[in-house]
């Protein structure tokens, strides 16, 4: 099965020689499944010519905000109404989470609450389930076909679906504790509180559930449902 996965964002570039790209985080943590991949850089302009190049689509997280005028959005957009209408298998993750529900009806917002930064608790289909967030933008109006499957006090649209065509994720089942570290040191200065960066940094050793996530991903390309 190939995926291809839609790059909206790019790491910081003092990571890029340890951790690489952003789409590599997506190649391992799919990796195993039996899928291969080809990454378009959309953020750069770099679109599929056809929604049938690949069996199921993945759309990363970004620095941009989905309500931004920024050259690449209106496309995605086009391009995440076209694969919905064409019945293909959509992953989103953060900002992809985001710019699905905002081309298919929803609202995405600043949110007032502020930010949500590394280890976070997520009610998941009625399990606790930890993952490393960093956003402050959310889906604040869902899409009509949307349906939540996971949230929090902080965040009720931590994930959706849509049917058995989409599945979209708020936090980042893709990052680890050193990707977050460099978050911290290379985004988060003078933008995200400095209480939430020492919390963030305080529990960088404390294990989530990103394996969990990744097969509930992996399972939804391959058979159309997460449980």
């Amino acid at each position: 099965m190939k995926i291809g996965i839609l790059q909206t964002g790019h790491a910081p570039d003092e990571l890029l020689p340890t951790t690489g790209d952003v789409y590599t985080y997506f190649e391992r943590m799919l990796d195993g499944n039996g899928f291969t991949f080809t990454t378009y850089s959309v953020v750069d302009m770099v679109f599929p010519t056809s929604i049938t190049e690949c069996d199921g689509w993945i759309i990363t997280g970004s620095k941009h905000g989905a309500y931004e005028d920024i050259d690449f959005i209106a496309p995605l957009e086009g391009l995440i109404r076209d694969i919905y209408a064409a019945d293909i298998p959509l992953v989103g993750i953060c900002f992809g989470h985001q710019i699905i529900a905002k081309a298919l009806g929803g609202k995405v917002e600043k949110f007032s609450g502020g930010w949500a930064v590394g280890h976070t608790d997520y009610d998941w289909d009625g399990e606790t389930v930890a993952l490393n967030a960093w956003h402050q933008d959310q889906v604040t109006e869902r899409p009509a076909d949307a349906t939540v499957y996971a949230g929090n006090a902080f965040c009720e649209n931590a994930a959706l679906v849509y049917g058995n065509r989409i599945f979209t994720i708020q936090p980042h089942p893709e990052y680890g504790a050193a990707f977050i570290n460099g978050l911290l040191d290379y985004r988060g200065k003078g933008v995200v509180p400095e209480h939430q960066m020492d919390e963030a940094r305080a529990n960088l050793s404390k294990p989530d559930d990103s394996p969990r996530v990744a097969t509930q991903i992996a399972r939804f390309f391959k058979e159309r449902k997460i449980a």
